[in-house]
């Protein structure tokens, strides 16, 4: 015997449709990524018996690389490569001005970085910061000195 659904779980089966997992008929990244898995594992399998890729599955390949997974905010790449313990400091280094992508000074911590943006985030050279961190690793040479 099946108990009656309560209020909400009423409300809630009739947004969610529990056959195919889609919320108001969006489909989160998440779904879309397990989804291209799944389509890379039978396109794998389809090439290994000489079978071409089906549309569908390039579709989601076009639809996945477009996706937000690609870019971050700047505030969380300083914590993982390790500009800033916390991000409560990396928010606070960026808005004063101690941060730079490539040639320009970043103020904005709402910034979204892509991966290839990743490898140009530097202090900006005449943070005292970096002077900080030079000296302590012994890095400062004398033209740093006169800076």
């Amino acid at each position: 015997m099946v108990r009656k659904l309560k209020f909400h779980e009423q409300k809630l089966l009739k947004k969610v449709d529990f056959i195919s997992w889609e919320v108001d008929g969006n489909l989160s990244e998440l779904k879309v990524l397990r989804r291209y898995r799944i389509q890379r594992r039978e396109d794998y399998t389809s090439y290994s018996l000489g079978l071409i890729p089906t549309r569908q599955g390039l579709q989601l390949c076009e639809r996945v690389s477009a996706s937000s997974f690609c870019r971050r905010r700047l505030p969380t790449i300083m914590v993982k490569l390790r500009m800033a313990q916390n991000l409560r400091t990396a928010i606070t280094f960026i808005e004063q001005g101690h941060i730079r992508i490539g040639p320009e000074v970043v103020t904005d911590p709402a910034i979204l970085v892509t991966r290839n943006m990743e490898d140009f985030i530097t202090w900006v050279d005449s943070s005292k910061i970096k002077r900080h961190v030079m000296e302590y690793n012994e890095e400062r040479d004398d033209f740093d000195l006169v800076v």
